[in-house]
């Protein structure tokens, strides 16, 4: 997985669920702490960043490419979330890159084991925030510090506490748009490691157009955004591959929806023109019961 600079995609993400947060009325998700984590001076940098001389035009620039993906994707993971813990009971559930993510300080179910892996500068970062807020850490959130690129995840997660034998929904929101496919299945291979059978699988994706440089989607358009500021968008993926790369890992597709499903579930009947954002899906994945630990 990539790691993250604070200042960038993952600051720009917490940035849209704390603006849709402040100024919607309607909303799609409310991350009712996001603001708090970034802290006012950040929020300010970053609206500035994106702002135009009319804020009419920038608060259409937020609600076309930015908010339209984060707010889908995180109502879409904590609902299928909560009703995994209701069938489940106790369970856990691991966040992968979990930046600003403020799950930990919404949770109301303490039978959920909250692990945030992310990578140390970033959990460095966020502690210490945490602290200035003297927000108090629930005894059920681990943090669990990672640099994918030097080391092991698989013992990591376990020396934090995870338990493999319990029931488990990991999310990996906002990640597959910077890895290619064969990328992305290593780290669905490292969940299926540590997953149970029956656990789940949450995450978005952008599709093939990603790659066609003459496209006008907005989801190219977010892609030369994010490599000016040096993260570069090498996901894209066909769903048949997608699905092939599901079931090389024991996991089985539950569901996959469309930007037409996703505008149904989540954006139907809105009156301030913010909608689906094309060519990006949202995905759940079941570790299949007949399958063996790989530990």
């Amino acid at each position: 997985m990539p790691t993250k600079n604070r200042l960038s995609t993952a600051a720009i993400c917490a940035f849209s669920r704390a603006y849709h947060s402040n100024v919607s009325k309607d909303r799609v998700f409310d991350d009712y702490l996001a603001y708090d984590l970034m802290g006012k001076e950040e929020y300010d940098e970053l609206y500035s960043s994106i702002a135009t001389d009319e804020p009419s035009t920038s608060a259409e620039f937020i609600n076309n490419f930015i908010t339209p993906i984060t707010l889908g994707r995180i109502r879409f993971a904590e609902s299928k979330l909560k009703a995994f813990a209701a069938e489940h009971g106790s369970c856990q559930y691991v966040i992968c890159g979990a930046g600003y993510d403020t799950l930990s300080f919404r949770n109301t179910n303490p039978e959920i084991g909250i692990f945030e892996v992310d990578h140390p500068d970033m959990q460095t970062f966020k502690k210490k925030r945490i602290a200035d807020l003297q927000w108090n850490v629930p005894r059920n959130v681990h943090f669990v510090a990672v640099d994918f690129e030097k080391d092991d995840f698989i013992s990591t997660l376990l020396g934090s506490g995870f338990d493999p034998n319990k029931k488990t929904f990991f999310s990996i929101l906002g990640v597959a748009y910077y890895l290619t496919l064969p990328v992305f299945a290593k780290t669905v291979s490292y969940i299926s490691q540590v997953a149970s059978p029956g656990s789940m699988l949450v995450f978005d994706y952008p599709d093939e157009t990603l790659h066609h440089e003459s496209s006008v989607s907005g989801i190219r358009k977010l892609a030369m955004m994010t490599e000016k500021l040096g993260e570069i968008m090498r996901g894209g993926y066909y769903v048949d591959d997608l699905c092939e790369a599901l079931r090389s890992e024991s996991f089985k597709l539950e569901s996959h929806l469309a930007p037409s499903d996703i505008g149904e579930c989540f954006f139907a009947g809105r009156q301030d023109g913010l909608k689906a954002m094309s060519h990006i899906y949202l995905v759940s994945a079941v570790k299949k019961e007949d399958a063996h630990y790989h530990l």
